[in-house]
């Protein structure tokens, strides 16, 4: 499956953005599905995940980002998105989305996932 992100961009803290994740080649759903943000010179962190629906399309959520970010997915668009809320300045990163079909123990772990998307920045102004 291919993926592509998009969506970032400059928002002032306390701000929303909506990141979308195109998947092509395969239906998103046959895979659990996962966000994933990177700073410069850290390694990449888990945002969250929502799991395919025969794994009942449960949803998984980084503490720092809990109560803030909703993900979802859109299987007429073949789409999964990351709706964010509430930003703020430590938000700031490139955002990956990936695939997995691991075991949902497994789900916050980035080499778990094989294929991953171009990254969106997003960054967020105090």
């Amino acid at each position: 499956v291919q993926l592509q992100a998009s969506g970032g961009g400059l928002v002032q803290a306390g701000g929303s953005l909506r990141l979308s994740c195109v998947a092509s080649g395969r239906t998103f759903n046959n895979y659990h599905m996962g966000w994933f943000r990177q700073e410069p010179g850290k390694e990449r962190e888990f945002v969250a995940a929502i799991s395919r629906s025969a794994s009942g399309g449960k949803t998984f959520y980084a503490d720092s980002v809990k109560g803030r970010f909703a993900m979802s997915g859109d299987k007429v668009k073949n789409t999964v998105y990351l709706e964010m809320n509430s930003l703020r300045p430590e938000d700031t990163a490139v955002y990956y989305c990936a695939a997995s079909s691991v075991a949902l123990s497994g789900l916050r772990v980035p080499d778990h996932y094989y294929s991953w998307g171009r990254g969106t920045q997003v960054t967020v102004s105090s």
